[in-house]
């Protein structure tokens, strides 16, 4: 039996819309790693009080490729902490709720802080370096790094829209959680999070 010109030309066209939504919804090769859902089950768990502002993404999430300024000079990138959890806060000396914020990530850092975790500091935007050193010294921190983001690329890279941004990085270097606005990360909460992170070697 003969299939008439017209049915010929609509089933080539179903063909091709079906070949082509096979290819807009396949997967793309995207970012692989991050957390398991034992331990993403574990996190959301632990989460209370200002925690449960923690986003911990279903899927990881890439890193900056941007470099940005060490305090020591010269570059460096995301990629170069790999193989440890990092928590990378994202600040600037006018931003009032970093003020209050810093002295909390300091404690972070001197209690967990070692070769598994790191807090990482970064003033990105316009901020004079005599300026950061001073607003460490105002509140006492002397244990975080005052490392730049100058051009605003790497938090451009990363859609950091607002400051304080707090971004949890897990040891395979991909962003898997990420809190918007000030927190108490010397809160019980906050460091039952990063030690579970921690812990689960993910």
């Amino acid at each position: 039996m003969k299939m008439s010109r017209s049915k010929l030309v609509y089933t080539a066209l179903a063909a091709i819309a079906i070949i082509g939504a096979f290819f807009a919804f396949a997967p793309s090769g995207g970012v692989t790693g991050g957390l398991s859902e034992a331990t993403r089950s574990e996190l959301v768990a632990l989460q209370t009080d200002d925690m449960k502002k923690l986003v911990i993404h279903p899927e990881p999430q890439a890193l900056a490729s941007a470099p940005y300024t060490l305090a020591e000079g010269g570059n460096q990138t995301l990629d170069a902490h790999e193989g440890k959890v990092i928590l990378l806060n994202f600040w600037a000396t006018w931003c009032a709720p970093c003020r209050k914020e810093m002295p909390m990530l300091a404690e972070l850092q001197e209690e967990l802080g070692g070769p598994d975790f790191e807090v990482i500091t970064l003033a990105t935007g316009r901020n004079d370096p005599a300026a950061m050193a001073r607003f460490f010294d105002e509140i006492g921190v002397t244990n975080l790094p005052l490392h730049t983001d100058a051009n605003s690329a790497v938090a451009r890279q990363m859609g950091v829209l607002g400051l304080p941004a707090t971004v949890l990085i897990a040891r395979d270097g991909t962003e898997v959680a990420r809190l918007l606005g000030d927190a108490d990360w010397a809160s019980d909460s906050a460091k039952d999070i990063l030690k579970t992170l921690i812990a689960s070697n993910e």
